[in-house]
């Protein structure tokens, strides 16, 4: 059984592939001083490049857990993420509210992806 590791550090990995599926973990917004929109768009490029480095991509997306700082944000949060994921490519999702590490993040989100054949 394989599994190979990528940043690997003292508490966790950025990546994890284990029989063809991409673990990312928690991604947020590269500035975590700016608006719901901002920091989702950066928090997806993130997401984006760390797919590419694991050989996947969007359109191999499985699943997203979305965790909101405030529900009252999940409109402008969406907004982002509906222009984000390919058309007929979408995860299975969950969005809940909670507390992040850090007060300033508005927004975090889990990937699990399949390796890109």
């Amino acid at each position: 059984m394989s599994i190979t590791r990528l940043d690997v550090g003292t508490r966790m990995s950025s990546i994890v592939i284990h029989q063809g599926t991409v673990y990312l973990c928690g991604q947020v917004a590269k500035d975590k001083y700016q608006n719901i929109t901002e920091q989702t768009t950066t928090m997806l490029e993130e997401v984006d490049s760390l797919l590419t480095q694991a050989g996947s991509s969007r359109e191999h997306l499985l699943s997203a857990t979305i965790y909101l700082k405030d529900m009252d944000d999940y409109g402008a949060m969406n907004a982002v993420w509906d222009a984000w994921v390919p058309k007929g490519y979408a995860p299975a999702r969950a969005c809940v509210q909670a507390a992040i590490a850090e007060p300033e993040y508005l927004v975090e989100v889990s990937i699990v992806a399949a390796v890109a054949v």
